[in-house]
């Protein structure tokens, strides 16, 4: 089967970066289903891994990937979920090889039914962003999933510093549509301040600024549920000040330390989410990633929730994922870019 993978970690200058490769299709555990593979998206792990990790002790190749929009041709012998040729999509496992391959083998535990309304490439930009959200919110922040909000001068506040990366374009819908919670998000051009506004946020602030600064200008002085999904590093310190007492702080990238100590004074509560922490775990409730991937695309079918595509770059090959990954370590990129076809 074609795959597109790499020896070395190297930048992507570099033609060996990312190849066109040649692999024997997957072997599946009896969980897994065979996915032919339709549609990817890229994110910043995959940048991540690429330039840090080597291939697995054995393999000849690393194959990157890990959105995907697809078909089932072959299910694990106790498969009990999906059947062959059901259309689903998913984030897949980072400690599997990964959806860079016209077949994958994929636990059916973290899969979900693709969103009927939507294309393959519209489906494959979701899966991952959509877990780390909705997983930071109902998960880790425990947020209550509901729309009584009739003293709306009285809710709650959602800060999310990076709205228009992929995880705060889903982070955005999923708060505005699901939750009380006034949704105030963070982004510096005017095209990704547009992109925040019609997914949903209430308002959205500049974040090359002082935010806690941007903040009071608005009149919010305090917040109690902050999302910090990019440049954790850069912002902690107006975080921390920011924090109501007993608010909640996530973060999803990876700052090189991050001190806890100033928290305690609020008794505030840090969350560091993961969102392949269940699959690689196989943790008692890995299923549940299953169910909110069914939710997502119960929404989106119903409209709530749409897709987060932004870049079609055209097929799955070497050339094309570099693109895409220049693109993404650009840190310039809104919502998500997808590739389809082989």
């Amino acid at each position: 089967m074609k795959a597109v993978g790499y020896q070395n970690s190297l930048p992507l200058t570099d033609p060996a970066s990312l190849l066109d490769i040649e692999m024997e299709q997957p072997t599946l555990r009896d969980r897994d289903l065979l996915i032919e593979v339709k549609a990817v998206s890229v994110n910043p792990v995959d940048t991540k891994v690429r330039r840090s990790v080597k291939p697995d002790e054995g393999q000849k190749y690393k194959v990157l990937g890990y959105d995907c929009a697809g078909i089932v041709r072959q299910v694990g012998r106790m498969v009990s979920l999906f059947k062959k040729g059901d259309e689903v999509y998913y984030a897949g496992s980072i400690a599997r090889p990964g959806t860079n391959a016209e077949y994958h083998a994929v636990d059916e535990r973290i899969v979900g039914i693709k969103p009927r309304s939507l294309s393959f490439p519209d489906a494959a930009a979701i899966p991952l962003t959509a877990i780390t959200a909705w997983e930071l919110l109902f998960d880790r922040f425990h947020v209550e999933s509901n729309k009584s909000n009739q003293l709306k001068d009285r809710r709650s506040t959602l800060l999310i510093i990076g709205g228009a990366g992929g995880v705060g374009s889903m982070m955005i819908q999923l708060a505005n549509r699901l939750t009380s919670l006034a949704v105030v998000a963070t982004a510096s051009r005017p095209e990704t301040i547009a992109w925040c506004q019609r997914l949903g946020a209430h308002r959205v602030v500049d974040h090359t600024h002082s935010i806690a600064d941007e903040l009071r200008k608005i009149g919010i002085h305090s917040v109690e549920y902050i999302a910090s999904l990019t440049a954790t590093d850069k912002h902690y310190p107006g975080i921390v000040d920011l924090l109501a007492p007993q608010g909640k702080f996530g973060i999803i990238d990876d700052p090189p330390t991050l001190d806890a100590k100033p928290l305690k004074r609020k008794s505030a509560s840090l969350h560091w989410e993961y969102m392949f922490a269940r699959p690689v775990y196989e943790t008692a409730d890995i299923l549940r990633q299953h169910d909110l991937l069914t939710e997502v695309a119960r929404l989106t079918d119903l409209g709530s929730l749409r897709t987060t595509a932004t870049q079609n770059l055209g097929i799955i090959n070497a050339e094309n994922l570099k693109k895409a990954h220049e693109i993404v370590e650009s840190g310039k990129s809104i919502g998500k870019i997808v590739l389809e076809g082989w």
